[in-house]
Order: C-alpha cells, then sequence, then structure tokens
C-alpha cells in the first residue's frame, strides 16, 4: 500500500481515493508526457502514464493482470503473467503482444477481463482518442457496439473475493481511459455517469517541474563550475520560464542547449529557441541610436502627432530594455508592448505602426495587419486560431497563430478593434496576458516577442436615429477635449456596451489619443505628397514637374480646405485635382524622358479636373 499518499499529484491522489469503488476512469489531458513517480522519500522516476497507473495500481490493489488496448497494437501485457492473462481471456498473446484486433472483437476480450471475478484486472484504453472520428456519430458495425458495451460493463461489473487472498477484501476490476481530450468520447457514456470518474491530468505545477529540472541540469559540463548562487538563479529561471510546459518539454529544452552547445546561464536564450525555433532575441540587436533618433525617423512619416509618436516610442524602449510586464513578474512572457492607437481616421494611426515596424526590425516585412471589420461575427475567432479538429480547414490552422509562428518577432496590427465580435476580444485576453494562444490543432503559440497595435475611432462619430454618422468631436476643438472625449468613450465600450472591462485593464495606461490634423500638419503632409509624387515620376520616368507658385497655392487650398478625413483625405483630394489630370496631360502631351513639365493651372471644367502646362527640354 501507498505510506504518503502526499508524495503524488493531486490527479494521481484521486485514482488512489476512488480505484476499488468506481470501475472507470477517464484520465484527460497531458496524456502523453512522462511522470515522475514517487519510489521512496526524495526519490522519483520519470515513468509514462501507462508505467505510472501500473505502479500506482500494483502499490494500491495489487491488482494481478494489468493490460492495456489499442488499435494499433491489440493487447500488450503490462503486469502480470501472459499464461494467466491467455488463460482469463482466450487471447494468444506472445512475447508480450497481440496481433492487431478491430474494436468489434476487441470488446469480447475487455468483458472478459472484467468480469472475471477471480482475479483483480486492470484495462488500460491507451490512444483512446483514435478509436472513433466522431464520437457523436458512431459507425454502427463496430464502434457504436463497442462504446455501448463498456457503458453496460461499467454497472455490470461487481467487486468480488478472490480465492485464497488475505486479507479477503472485495476487489473491483477496472478499466482507465486514455484520451486528449473530454469530447473524443461519446457525451452519452461520460456525462452524469456515476460509474465513471473524470481526471483531468494537467501539465506539470512548479514542484514537479523543479524536481525533473533539478536532475536535468546535472548533464551539463558547466554544471559543477557554476557557483551554487548563481546556479540556483538558472535553475528557478528554468523553472518559472516553463510553467504550462510538460516535463517533455523540459526534456526537449536541455537537449536542444546541449546541441547548440548552449551553458547553463543561456538558459533564457534555450528556452526562447525551443519556444520560437530562433535562438537570437532580435529585439536585443535593435540599435540605439535608432530608437534615439526614433522621433526625427518617426516624424519624417508622422505629421502632427508629437504626443502619440514620444509615447509610442517610451513603450518600445521599454520593449528593448526588457522591462515590459515587469511590474507584474520579472520574467513576463507578455508581448513586448502593447499600444492602443484611438483618433480620428486618416491621422495617421495605421502609418505609425508601419513605421515602428520599420524602426524596429529594420522593414515593413514584419508587419501583420488584420482588419477586424471581417472578424464581426461569432465564429471568426477561428480564422484567427484555426477551425477545431473534425471541421472544415482544421489542418490550415489560423491566420493569426500561422502568422506569428512563421514569424515570432513582429508587429501585429488589430485595425478597427471595436468592429470584432466581442467573443473574438476574448482571445486577446490570452495574449496579454499570458502571451500565447492555443490555436485549433492544439499547438501553443508563443506572442512574447511581438508588439501588439490596436486601432479604433471611438469617440469620434456616433450613429443617430436614421443612421447617419454624427461627429462627437470636432477638428477645431482644442486637443485636450479630443483626448478627454475619445478616453471617456472607450472606456464606455468596454466596460458597459461590450462587458469586457478586463480587456480595458490590460491596456492600461498605453491607450494613446491621436489629435485631429491640424492645418500646420496639413501643410506638411501635403508638401510630402507632392514631393513624393514628382520625386516618382522623376525617378522612374526621368520627367522633371515644375509648378507655379499660385497652382501651388490653389492645390493647398483645394486639398486641405475638409480635413475631417485627416491625411487621407488629404491624398484622397490630392489624386483627384492632380495626380489624374497629370498623368493626362502628360500622356496627352507625350511628354518623354529628360522633359520638363511645367503646371501653369489647374482648373475644374465640366466636373472634371483639368492641368494647364507644356512640355520643356531639358539640356
Amino acid at each position: 500500500m501507498i505510506k504518503n499518499v502526499d508524495n503524488y499529484p493531486k490527479w494521481a491522489r484521486e485514482i488512489f481515493r476512488f480505484v476499488g469503488i468506481i470501475p472507470q476512469f477517464v484520465l484527460w489531458g497531458n496524456i502523453y508526457d512522462v511522470f515522475p513517480f514517487p519510489i521512496d522519500e526524495g526519490h522519483y522516476r520519470l515513468s509514462t502514464l501507462t508505467e505510472y497507473i501500473s505502479e500506482l495500481l500494483n502499490n494500491t490493489e495489487d491488482y494481478e493482470a494489468i493490460i492495456s488496448y489499442d488499435r494499433v497494437d491489440g493487447f500488450e501485457v503490462v503486469k502480470g503473467e501472459v499464461d494467466l492473462i491467455n488463460s482469463i481471456s482466450g487471447l494468444r498473446i506472445r512475447k508480450g503482444k497481440s496481433q492487431i484486433i478491430s474494436l468489434k472483437k476487441a470488446i469480447e476480450y475487455i468483458e472478459k477481463f472484467l468480469m472475471d471475478n477471480e482475479h483483480t484486472v486492470a484495462v488500460l484504453l491507451t490512444l483512446s482518442s483514435r478509436y472513433t472520428q466522431n464520437p457523436e456519430n458512431l459507425h454502427e458495425e463496430e464502434e457504436a457496439p463497442f462504446f455501448t458495451k463498456i457503458l453496460k460493463l461499467s454497472y455490470q461489473i461487481k467487486p468480488h473475493l478472490i480465492k485464497n487472498k488475505t486479507p479477503s477484501e472485495p476487489k473491483l476490476n477496472t478499466i482507465f481511459w486514455f484520451t486528449d481530450k473530454l469530447n473524443d468520447l461519446p457525451t452519452w457514456l461520460t456525462l452524469d455517469n456515476p460509474r465513471l470518474k473524470i481526471i483531468g491530468i494537467p501539465k506539470p505545477d512548479n514542484e514537479i517541474r523543479e524536481f525533473i529540472i533539478r536532475q536535468l541540469v546535472k548533464s551539463f559540463l558547466d554544471y559543477k563550475s557554476v557557483d551554487n548562487s548563481h546556479r540556483e538563479q538558472f535553475i528557478n529561471l528554468f523553472i518559472d520560464q516553463t510553467e504550462q510546459m510538460s516535463a517533455r518539454d523540459l526534456v526537449a529544452i536541455v537537449q536542444f542547449m546541449h546541441k547548440e552547445n548552449l551553458k547553463l546561464n543561456q538558459i533564457t536564450d534555450a528556452i526562447r529557441g525551443y519556444k520560437l525555433g530562433i535562438v537570437e532575441n532580435r529585439w536585443a540587436k535593435i540599435s540605439k541610436d535608432k530608437i534615439h533618433n526614433g522621433v526625427k525617423i518617426l516624424g519624417k512619416r508622422i505629421k502632427g502627432q508629437n504626443q502619440a509618436v514620444t509615447k509610442a516610442l517610451d513603450i518600445i524602449k521599454r520593449a528593448c530594455i526588457g522591462l515590459s510586464g515587469a511590474q507584474q513578474s520579472k520574467l513576463s512572457g507578455k508581448p513586448k508592448g502593447v499600444l492602443f492607437f484611438a483618433g480620428p481616421t486618416g491621422v495617421g494611426k495605421t502609418e505609425l505602426a508601419k513605421a515602428i515596424t520599420e524602426l524596429v526590425f529594420g522593414s515593413e516585412q514584419n508587419y501583420i495587419r488584420f482588419d477586424m471589420s471581417e472578424f464581426n461575427h461569432e465564429h471568426a475567432d477561428q480564422r484567427l486560431i484555426g477551425a477545431p479538429p473534425g471541421y472544415v480547414g482544421y489542418e490550415a490552422g489560423g491566420e493569426l497563430t500561422n502568422a506569428v509562428k512563421q514569424n515570432p518577432f513582429s508587429v501585429i496590427l488589430f485595425d478597427e478593434i471595436e468592429k470584432a465580435h466581442p467573443r473574438i476580444l476574448d482571445k486577446f485576453l490570452q495574449i496579454l496576458e499570458d502571451g500565447r494562444l492555443t490555436d485549433g490543432r492544439g499547438e501553443t503559440i508563443y506572442f512574447s516577442e511581438t508588439l501588439i497595435i490596436f486601432t479604433s475611432n471611438l469617440g469620434v462619430y456616433s450613429t443617430d436615429e436614421r443612421g447617419q454618422r454624427v461627429p462627437l468631436v470636432l477638428p477645431s476643438a482644442p486637443y485636450e477635449i479630443v483626448e478627454s472625449k475619445i478616453l471617456k468613450a472607450i472606456e464606455d465600450f468596454f466596460k458597459f456596451q461590450i462587458s469586457r472591462p478586463e480587456i480595458l485593464n490590460r491596456l492600461g495606461e498605453n491607450i494613446i489619443v491621436f489629435d485631429f490634423i491640424r492645418p500646420e500638419a496639413a501643410q506638411q503632409i501635403f508638401n510630402k505628397m507632392l514631393k513624393n509624387i514628382t520625386s516618382k515620376l522623376s525617378e522612374d520616368n526621368k520627367i522633371t514637374i515644375e509648378i507655379d507658385d499660385e497652382v501651388y497655392k490653389k492645390l493647398f487650398e483645394k486639398c486641405t480646405k475638409d480635413l475631417t478625413m485627416g491625411g487621407r483625405g488629404v491624398g484622397n483630394k490630392l489624386e483627384e485635382i492632380f495626380i489624374n489630370p497629370l498623368s493626362r496631360a502628360l500622356f496627352d502631351s507625350d511628354a518623354q524622358k529628360g522633359s520638363k513639365f511645367i503646371v501653369t493651372d489647374v482648373m475644374l471644367e465640366n466636373n472634371l479636373w483639368k492641368i494647364l502646362g507644356h512640355n520643356k527640354k531639358t539640356n
């Protein structure tokens, strides 16, 4: 009998308490892991779940025969004499294994094992998640009789006395299901069944991870050369940074370290490398000079948003130093930074996200954007994380999880977040809090190296009874008023409209309100756009554009007259008034490479903008 039950994890103690009372157990969750089985006080041995259950049963009820079954190998003797097992069931097991046996035939042997009243027998149904493709629509020939018979057996199995055994206590033959998820078995088998005990097997907790890690790190060549205080520091890092990882993950991390010739003091790099497949830390390689000059660099692309740029840079600096989430935990696995850009349309929210990506990673290849207006129905989360097993597209994975898996060092933009279904927003809670997300295939994707950016137009407009947009803030209002109203609207949206105050809490003070495009910024944007047009013509077509001062003033006035649509509105107007008629004029005048086109006027004629000008040869 087990002397000290406290040495066992909670799930094993549950088995210990109910074995001999309940004939069926469903063990689900972390079933493919290895588990430290207590041999004696302070000593453990890593065992598979089959080995663990066998030892546990041997120490509690002294089972004479323990047999496992799966659809690949048939029956296999875990404990007991082969001849005894063959005589009980009528099997012809040789060398501990039978031939492959179908479910239809297997249930006949399982019934003989469980209804035997002269011995104590346990049957381990391993890989039971693979017994059927659809547990709610069983195949009539084989699967339905198998599960129905086992349900019937759960009520037929009775305690029995073993002859010539002292003390003479009643014994109960038992079934153990090993399944990935509860819904891999028919609901009618597991729901409200008093003869079946469901026990979840979690990932190892801190105590178990500590035991395993202390055994594993002894294999490092530098283990003895590291002084005790530093050794303890590295071990604690290993324990803390592997939360929610399996024991097999711990073993794999150490193997990864050996393969990459990493030392004990490089444990953080090893864990990052194992999670992401990349050992190098790209955040640590970001040029400090570029970040120091960030205001100037970003200011070339973002006009009139100095407060937004400065606050965004503060969060980037925090990420580069490694202090993101440090107030909660020094070993935070949260994203490197979270930003919430709010404000009117066309003021540079998306452009700043792209500019940050280029500043941090050197190009916009690490920029991932999701238009959240496309995720406004309840089950749209399947596009992000992938469909669950059994559904169409399951094998393809999710758009978000696939993108982060392929490129862990990314800036991820969720555009117009308020348009997403509230159920989608719940997915962000796990990302913001834990820095990870499980996709539809059950794989964990880590967001610890990403920068998350949300954008929103909340607080700028509302909709009246007729469905018309009504401005809540005007471009003429001071920035302080704009900021106050938008922040209040965001708070109301998350707290009262969708009842998700926890998301607002995760965002903290990282909400950045963008100002309207003011006249001074509008001129800078206009000049930049005009320069982009003329530069592109010069570089691609070797055509120089010259604009008279009066034409420039006219263009500027027309393009910046209405700033409610921000910089995007300026660009749209410039395209209508200047780019389209200029393209027509250059084409019609047959402008050649090396020529100069002088724009002398721009006018509206028959509701169509027209440019007047002429070509001039350059030497």
